[in-house]
């Protein structure tokens, strides 16, 4: 359960014991392995008050599982050490269609090995859902977020909002493009890069999302294919590319093509005209975790406003109402969101993906 009244909380943390998790199995992408102190209350829920405070309560070793880039990670890392000085956090970083798979390898293992994981998109929350793999909390944050990005039964929540739409070089493109068929006219034709579904979580997402919008479809990628689109890996590839003028446009997360663009390089971002996907970033807390207490704090921390602000700080979207947006970028309430129902998208994800790469050959 993800959370009991204090009285019967205060018994059962008398008998607590804290104990280290189980070491990492390294697999696909980076292992960033950082000492911070410890979380205590492995497979004992604790309360918001005792892990919102100075973190005396928390003890032992946190496994964290993420897509989010890697000093962003090494950044929200930081400052929860800072909060909770004793902690012991190990950071596996990949693509999140890696992430999931390293996830999926362990559970067939006989243990998944990750206390909290945040990874691209709500539909692959929606499969580990869906095979029991998540841990229900109620964070006291959740208060603070739109309940449309809170899993009805506390399963995972969105930390920010990141928008799918249009970069552009804006040294060899002097007609902004518009909406996304922009993308496939013949003055864009071999001149468009795009992440792959098959590595990004956002493009798995995206791809769902798209192909069931009113206007949009498989049309989409089919006249993109013949158009010959580039698909890379990940959104920062197609940012260079196009950054660097070896593309003229590109598909891309908003935040950043507008880090880019703050930093130099000469590219817009664009919202299409008929809408943009919208990825919340999920959190969620493993059923097996070693740590539950160190895991909740961790959920805490993303979505408190301490946690909100930093988001800002690297350019994200915050969900936070009362948090401004970085410059450069609309809220979530200033453009037209497409969306799917996330069972929906889950349940065709795999298919999906087959589809896309069946067409893109």
């Amino acid at each position: 359960m993800s959370r009991i009244q204090s009285k019967v909380h205060s018994k059962l943390h008398s008998k607590l014991h804290s104990k280290l998790p189980a070491k990492s199995v390294l697999g696909l992408g980076a292992v960033l392995a950082v000492s911070t102190s410890a979380l205590a209350g492995c497979g004992q829920s604790v309360s918001a008050q005792s892990t919102s405070g100075n973190g005396s309560s928390v003890s032992g070793t946190l496994n964290w599982y993420t897509s989010e880039p890697l000093k962003d990670a090494q950044k929200f890392k930081t400052a929860f050490e800072k909060k909770y000085p004793k902690v012991h956090v190990k950071v596996f970083r990949s693509g999140t269609e890696q992430v999931v798979s390293k996830i999926m390898t362990e559970q067939k293992a006989g243990k998944v090995q990750a206390d909290v994981v945040l990874l691209a998109d709500a539909p692959t929350f929606q499969i580990f859902k869906d095979k029991g793999m998540l841990l229900s909390y109620h964070s006291p944050e959740d208060s603070k977020i739109p309940k449309e990005f809170i899993d009805k039964n506390y399963d995972f929540v969105g930390t920010k909002a990141i928008v799918t739409g249009i970069i552009y070089n804006t040294n060899l493109v002097h007609t902004p493009p518009t909406d996304w068929s922009s993308l496939y006219a013949p003055s864009a034709k071999g001149q468009v890069t795009m992440p792959s579904p098959n590595y990004s979580g956002a493009a798995a997402y995206n791809l769902g999302v798209l192909t069931r919008s009113k206007g949009i479809g498989w049309n989409f990628y089919k006249q993109l294919h013949k158009n010959q689109v580039v698909v890379g890996k990940g959104n920062g590839g197609v940012v260079t590319k196009v950054a660097q003028g070896q593309m003229k446009y590109g598909m891309v997360i908003g935040f950043m093509a507008e880090s880019a663009k703050q930093k130099g390089s000469p590219v817009n971002f664009v919202y299409p005209k008929s809408g943009s996907p919208v990825i919340t970033e999920p959190v969620g807390i493993m059923k097996d975790t070693h740590n539950k207490a160190a895991a909740e704090a961790f959920e805490n921390f993303l979505l408190s406003a301490q946690g909100q602000k930093m988001a800002v700080q690297m350019d994200y979207v915050p969900l936070r109402k009362e948090i401004a947006p970085p410059k450069g970028l609309k809220s979530i309430s200033d453009f037209k969101v497409l969306s799917v129902s996330t069972k929906t998208l889950a349940d065709n994800r795999s298919q999906d993906k087959k589809k896309f790469a069946s067409l893109m050959q």
